[in-house]
């Protein structure tokens, strides 16, 4: 699932060059990981594999933190993998074309034929985010559900209405929508729960122990709770799997992930023309990987965001290298850390970072000039900007609040997601700049 921070999605570059295991300097990543825990930048565990061997792995935080305790993490904890599903749920699919049971011109009449334009949307639509579905969980409404049980018939009423953003294959708009609904149809080709699908598929056949379909999250299996960092760990919200389904709902552990990907590159899981068609980007996607390339150099995987949890599973071809993360806190950009990390891990310059800089300090009575709801023309979503004795927050319509931190007077940042708001109080306006984007916000009059 996308984390329902801003509608954006992060383009993950990152840099690669050759490396051995004889070379690899695990003591200067090491110091990296170390740094991140100490200056509580993140709780996070990596896996780095080439030509299906481990390299490295190594985790830092905690998996479980209250009033009570603190359980540090290792490299056994378990943490939830959101839209890196996506990739499991997108092999199955192709296992059952290969079976004969689906095709890719399929229609998802077929399997639901209430659905907005059900006849017209196709597998590959699915697949590859051409549908057209609307994206539930950008719906206002998400937040209502998503910590709560949901059946599959509450699911498709949803579905049902919420009309379609666009003409099937006319172009191509992330929608979580799209890979319930191949969760579904999995398990009414399979005729098993899509936990015992994935197990038979997948699991079993590539000796996953660490990779399963969650529920409530268990400390005493080694899974990590999820975090957001306000001056200190602060438990973040628990989405109920069955929510998500084949969107985003497993669990895992980098070095499951690592071997994952590397098994899907090496013709264990499907035929080498169905990783064609998953890996052939058109729209931005692909069938469900997604292009990740640094420099000449082509690499695929995916990323997941749910709740305070973030992840990425990513395999470049021609150095048979697999990279892995899973986060359950992050009080930075986290794909700052991944390029560090391969940076490092691949014999690259790389200054280790500091992280000496103390947050700007502000009076709460300084912030009222900044309070208001906040919107743009075209834009997806109003923000609204509140605030908490001297903190101030954000929320984007039909999302959670988060904390921002002051970088300067009137600029505050949210380092989690790459967020940067830059006010000018005197006409009235917010910039919020992402990925590379500003967007000028004008705040609404009350």
């Amino acid at each position: 699932m996308i984390r329902k921070l801003f509608l954006f999605s992060t383009v993950f570059l990152l840099i690669v060059q050759s490396c051995s295991a004889q070379t690899f300097n695990k003591a200067r990543l090491d110091s990296l990981m170390d740094a991140l825990a100490a200056n509580n930048k993140a709780m996070v565990s990596i896996a780095l594999t080439q030509y299906g061997k481990p390299i490295y792995s190594k985790a830092v935080g905690y998996s479980l933190i209250n009033s009570n305790q603190k359980i540090p993490a290792t490299i056994q904890t378990h943490y939830r993998i959101g839209s890196i599903t996506k990739v499991f749920t997108s092999v199955m699919v192709f296992q059952l074309i290969e079976e004969g049971k689906l095709q890719l011109t399929t229609p998802l009449a077929k399997f639901f034929p209430d659905l907005p334009n059900a006849g017209k949307i196709t597998m590959a639509n699915l697949l590859s985010h051409s549908s057209g579905l609307h994206n539930f969980t950008n719906d206002s409404s998400y937040v209502t559900i998503m910590e709560r049980k949901v059946t599959e018939a509450e699911m498709l009423t949803k579905f049902k209405g919420q009309p379609s953003d666009f003409e099937p294959g006319s172009k191509t708009e992330y929608s979580n929508t799209n890979f319930v609904l191949l969760g579904y149809i999995v398990e009414k080709l399979d005729k098993k729960p899509y936990a015992i699908a994935l197990k038979n598929r997948i699991l079993n056949k590539i000796d996953l122990k660490d990779t399963y379909y969650g529920d409530k999250i268990n400390p005493a299996r080694q899974e990590a709770q999820s975090y957001k960092w306000d001056d200190s760990w602060k438990p973040a919200t628990e989405t109920d799997m069955s929510v998500p389904g084949g969107a985003g709902a497993l669990v895992s552990t980098p070095t499951d992930l690592t071997h994952f990907m590397d098994a899907l590159f090496t013709g264990k899981l499907v035929s080498d023309s169905s990783l064609v068609h998953m890996k052939t980007i058109k729209g931005g996607f692909g069938m469900d990987l997604m292009s990740m390339p640094f420099y000449e150099q082509a690499g695929y995987g995916h990323s997941g965001g749910i709740d305070g949890f973030a992840s990425i599973a990513i395999y470049f071809p021609e150095k048979k290298l697999a990279f892995a993360y899973t986060a359950n806190g992050a009080n930075m950009v986290i794909n700052d850390m991944a390029v560090g990390a391969l940076s490092i891990a691949l014999n690259r310059s790389y200054t280790l970072p500091t992280y000496t800089d103390k947050p700007f300090k502000l009076k709460p009575e300084d912030l009222d000039k900044y309070l208001g709801v906040y919107a743009a023309a075209g834009f997806p979503i109003k923000i609204t900007i509140t605030k908490n004795n001297a903190q101030l927050q954000a929320q984007g319509t039909g999302q959670h609040p988060f904390q921002l931190t002051a970088t300067r007077t009137d600029e505050f940042s949210f380092g989690p997601a790459g967020i940067m708001l830059v006010f000018d109080p005197t006409k009235s306006q917010m910039t919020l700049k992402q990925g590379g984007k500003a967007y000028i916000l004008t705040k609404e009059k009350q």
